[in-house]
């Protein structure tokens, strides 16, 4: 057990973890030059198309130190945006270091400083790394200094790196096994082992990510999940290579795979605790904080028979992504789906781009709202995340939305631009804090439901890209929050209703109403396509009709009979309207809510 090290690297965005990571593989043997890709731990397409890490990765890696010494590392790549924060929790549960990333060029940003504290929560053992020093704009004396001034970290241990190019990562490696500390633990007690993570396989079933605390665990042993209350037997062990490799056993400090027959993916609960059936542990593990929900939105088939394939899909990448909450819904123009709750719009697309690839899906999605609370006339209140089960006007007293403190750090020269945007977004109590002479740190306390469309992308134009954002939920803040309506010839379309602010409320239904336009074709008679909050209408676009001539035949003649013939054409219409009704068709709502998604 001295000689194996679990550690993590965290950072913020593009500071070089997937990197650093390859090349620590490298170093220690752990690939084999013509098996080598960029992003060895990024298994998903998607992750390597967008360049970002989603899933936490592990990997056990082989070192021989300067001394000697054989070394075992247990190395797991995190994520860095913030929607993925819940798997840099789980990782960090599973280490006794880190490895701290700052990007010599842009120094210390904010999600940086979020990772420090969660790393301090779980009292991890730090160790700070500039990496990049190989690029032109580099400035490892700048970035020394916010270690000190922002992290609060010895900036003289730093140490330096490129991990593009390899240099330095030697020093990287000798730092792990010298400065971060063995895992503790008693292989002879009862059995306790924490499951981080889990994912599906087709033919093996349930496929375990644990880190052994105490005890030992081998092939054959019946093992008792402490939360579920389930007994399974233990049909292999092994610890992640690049291909996983069956061991013996996982003894006391470990970070491994079980695989023990877990056919349904109901019966595990990520943070549950393992321990033998026999020689059960006087308590479960402290299991890490569920992640709490903050974006929701329905997810319908397009074809109705897909249904059941979704609802496996997502069960299985429910096991997959703890964060991901869904259940049950239907909708009178879309048919049965499931609302689902994200914890970000990156989260929510990332979501239905493995739903779609993975699993072969087509896919529509409702407009994302967040969780409002209602108080009632009668003095009751309600939580409301989905638009259909909003109040009427009339019995609502007050209504509360989610706010956020959000933390953006940018060159100072962009102040202008970022307080506009913050005030657009209903921005409250702003402050300007200057970390150097060139950088500013901008807080504000903004509404969530402002912050999921397009707030980071119109953040990283308004700076050129070297913007960067966090932020925490800091609870509910009273607003005037209205339900707006769209109604389709003078009946209400249940999958288009939203929740927004008063103020934005004509602005979003004309828009809908012109996506609406466009997109439904002619019928005989006119469609009036209205926005409505309550009886009162804010917004409408109308759908002419198609004009047939019916005074074609006439060929002069008195102007009666063209009279006449108008008039019982102008009858037919109004009749035809009374009672035909309006086929909105797929395209329709897949064009009004994507570009909503998408904005």
């Amino acid at each position: 057990m001295e000689n194996i090290r679990n550690f993590c690297i965290i950072a913020h965005i593009d500071h070089g973890k997937s990197t650093l990571a390859d090349r620590l593989i490298q170093t220690c043997g752990g690939v084999e030059a013509r098996e080598f890709r960029d992003q060895l731990l990024d298994s998903m397409d998607l992750e390597r198309e967008r360049g970002i890490t989603i899933k936490s990765n592990t990997i056990t890696l082989p070192y021989t130190g300067k001394d000697g010494t054989k070394y075992r590392l247990n190395l797991i790549d995190t994520p860095g945006h913030v929607d993925f924060s819940h798997e840099v929790r789980r990782s960090l549960m599973s280490c006794e270091g880190a490895l701290l990333l700052v990007d010599a060029s842009q120094g210390v940003e904010a999600q940086t400083v979020a990772n420090l504290y969660l790393a301090l929560e779980y009292d991890l053992d730090l160790i700070p790394v500039i990496n990049k020093i190989d690029l032109p704009s580099a400035d490892v004396d700048r970035a020394r200094e916010e270690i000190d001034s922002d992290l609060g970290l010895d900036p003289f241990e730093a140490v330096l790196c490129s991990a593009k190019t390899g240099e330095g990562v030697g020093d990287v490696l000798e730092a792990i096994v010298t400065r971060l500390p063995a895992p503790s633990g008693d292989p002879e007690a009862p059995l306790q082992a924490l499951v981080f993570d889990a994912v599906y396989d087709v033919y093996r079933g349930v496929i375990l990510l644990v880190r052994v605390r105490e005890g030992t665990m081998k092939k054959g042993d019946e093992i008792y999940f402490m939360h579920t209350k389930k007994t399974y037997e233990v049909e292999e062990v092994g610890i992640r290579k690049l291909q996983p490799t069956r061991v013996d056993h996982l003894e006391a400090g470990a970070v491994g795979y079980v695989i023990a027959g877990v056919k349904s993916v109901r019966d595990i609960t990520i943070g549950d605790t393992l321990t033998h059936d026999d020689r059960r542990a006087p308590e479960p593990l402290p299991g890490y904080q569920s992640a709490k929900s903050v974006v929701f939105a329905s997810l319908y088939p397009i074809a109705s028979d897909e249904y059941e394939d979704l609802a496996v899909a997502l069960e299985k990448l429910a096991l997959n992504d703890a964060a991901l909450h869904y259940e049950k819904d239907s909708s009178v123009a879309l048919g049965l789906g499931f609302r689902c709750g994200f914890l970000g719009l990156l989260h929510l697309e990332i979501v239905q781009a493995r739903l779609e690839r993975e699993f072969g899906l087509n896919l529509l999605l409702s407009a994302p709202t967040v969780k409002y609370k209602v108080e009632l006339t009668d003095g009751t209140t309600k939580a409301v995340d989905n638009p259909v089960y909003f109040p009427e006007p009339s019995s609502i007293e007050a209504t509360w939305e989610p706010y956020i403190n959000a933390q953006i750090w940018i060159p100072e020269r962009y102040i202008g631009p970022i307080m506009e945007l913050c005030q657009e977004r209903r921005g409250e109590d702003l402050q300007l804090h200057y970390l150097t002479q060139q950088r500013v740190e901008v807080k504000a306390v903004l509404p969530l439901s402002e912050v999921l469309f397009d707030f980071y992308d119109k953040l990283k134009s308004s700076t050129q890209g070297y913007g960067s954002f966090d932020y925490e939920i800091i609870g509910m803040h009273k607003s005037r929050i209205v339900k707006v309506d769209i109604l389709v010839n003078g009946e209400p379309v249940d999958a288009l209703a939203q929740l927004v602010h008063e103020d934005r409320a004509r602005h979003r239904a004309l828009q809908y109403c012109e996506r609406l336009e466009e997109t439904i074709p002619r019928h005989q008679f006119k469609i009036a396509i209205q926005g409505a909050i309550g009886g009162t209408i804010i917004a409408r676009t109308t759908i002419n009709a198609f004009r047939k001539d019916v005074t074609a035949k006439c060929y002069g003649g008195d102007i009666s009979r063209k009279r006449k013939l108008l008039e019982k054409q102008r009858e037919g219409k109004k009749r035809m309207k009374m009672v035909g009704s309006v086929e909105i068709p797929q395209e329709a709502f897949i064009a009004v809510l994507r570009s909503e998604a998408g904005k």
